[in-house]
């Protein structure tokens, strides 16, 4: 008999952090950072409602903060098993949490507290336990055999399949919004018995491919025409890289004109050099457009900026210009001085082209604020205000409900986690009513046994 228990993603989109105990085994799946304005620094710095030393390994979809970022803090409290993840996700899984620990030293300064989460040691043991694995490849911990599945979100993500006491479990993570410029699509996987299946999306749908990349090109001519600033809140991870190859496919199609679009984020800079080192994970016709001599991360007017110093030098260019920054929810980074800034500007614009969690001030933004809190200072709204769901990196609620479909006729019981409560709600409600399967949104720290 095996036994699941849900310590993240229940009823919200972050924290990821899943425990399956087998007879032989006792696994995680994801040990991810809880994301939200106010309550989610306490239940990062909660003990585990588990024992670290107990878990024989630890599995990670991919390396987005929300599913990797307190994995070090499981090693810190004594975790001393087997990190699996494919190597891309490895690879990134050191810059995010570098990163974050950068991000915990400033939130310890402000706030006067110099017990971090975790520190670069941590960070250091844990890196030493973390073994990168390749698709189709199975590992066995006990009693349980794991392989790791193409899912299509970002670079080197993974779902899980575990097979353990006579089930097929399959942990999607987050699924890939298909077509995806760069990516293959989600790998199809048959037998499945258990599903726990993400839902970020779960209650809404997505532009199609030429209609985002046209709401694009339009929001890039709006700006230019008005000469004003295009600011882009980005995720470092395949949004970015995603944007790169849609500025250079419009840039070389004369779609667009040349104008100064700067990369200001160190993060999304260090991420696009791991992208080039695995460029064998792209699809088959990107890999092509390679071969064939385009530096798909390269055009006319890219500007970098890696230094604050740099990153401050872009107030000084006049507009048209575009900046994309993180961080991508605004919940930090450098996209925030572009936005005190540009924000009160007429002429400028804010795209939003990913989730924005409840609370965020991308959400205030996007939900109509006229006014938000930006370093202690209220900074006024006039800027236009935008939004292209099609370049989200996650599968909508067709996509999801689709993938749960193939897997019907061996399907038992299916979990919908990582959304916000009416989208994880709608898409199980949507699982029963039309395919007349077994299907509920578990609550934090509720365990089923089958």
């Amino acid at each position: 008999m095996s036994k699941l228990t849900f310590y993240g993603g229940a009823h919200e989109v972050t924290g990821a952090n899943y425990l399956l105990e087998t007879n032989g085994a006792r696994m995680l799946v994801d040990c991810g950072m809880f994301q939200c304005p106010r309550f989610c620094t306490a239940k990062n710095r909660n003990d585990f409602a588990y024992d670290p030393k107990s878990i024989d390994a630890l599995f990670v979809t991919h390396a987005h903060i929300d599913h990797v970022g307190r994995v070090p803090k499981l090693v810190r409290l004594g975790f001393r098993g087997t990190i699996y993840s494919t190597p891309p996700t490895r690879d990134f899984g050191a810059l995010m949490l570098e990163d974050s620990i950068g991000v915990l030293e400033k939130e310890a300064r402000h706030e006067g507290n110099g017990d971090l989460l975790y520190t670069m040691n941590d960070l250091e043991e844990t890196m030493k336990i973390w073994k990168g694995v390749l698709y189709g490849e199975e590992i066995s911990v006990g009693d349980a055999r794991i392989t790791f599945r193409q899912a299509g979100h970002i670079l080197g993500s993974s779902m899980i399949e575990i097979i353990a006491d006579g089930k097929k479990i399959l942990f999607t993570g987050d699924l890939g919004n298909t077509p995806m410029p760069l990516l293959v699509p989600p790998e199809k996987v048959s037998g499945v018995h258990i599903l726990i299946i993400e839902s970020a999306y779960g209650n809404r749908v997505h532009e199609d491919l030429d209609e985002r990349k046209t709401k694009l090109e339009r929001a890039i001519e709006d700006v230019v025409k008005r000469g004003g600033t295009l600011m882009v809140p980005a995720f470092a991870l395949e949004r970015t890289q995603e944007l790169l190859f849609e500025f250079n496919n419009l840039i070389e199609q004369g779609r667009i004109p040349r104008i100064p679009v700067f990369i200001d984020s160190p993060l999304s800079i260090r991420a696009t050099e791991v992208y080039k080192h695995y460029e064998n994970y792209f699809n088959n016709a990107t890999q092509t457009i390679i071969r064939n001599g385009d530096d798909i991360f390269r055009f006319p007017g890219l500007h970098m900026t890696l230094s604050t110093e740099d990153s401050k030098a872009i107030n000084d260019v006049k507009g048209p210009k575009v900046i994309l920054a993180g961080a991508g929810m605004m919940n930090g980074g450098r996209i925030l001085h572009h936005a005190k800034r540009y924000l009160p500007d007429r002429n400028s614009m804010i795209l939003f082209i990913g989730y924005q969690a409840a609370g965020s001030i991308g959400r205030r933004i996007i939900d109509g604020e006229k006014e938000v809190t930006i370093f202690g200072d209220r900074v006024a709204v006039n800027a236009e205000v935008r939004s292209i769901r099609g370049y989200s990196a996650h599968a909508d609620m067709n996509g999801l409900f689709e993938f749960t479909k193939s897997q019907a006729d061996t399907l038992e019981k299916v979990f919908v986690v990582q959304g916000e409560p009416a989208a994880s709600l709608f898409l199980s409600q949507r699982i029963r009513d039309y395919l007349g399967v077994d299907a509920s949104a578990p609550e934090f720290g509720e365990s089923h046994t089958f």
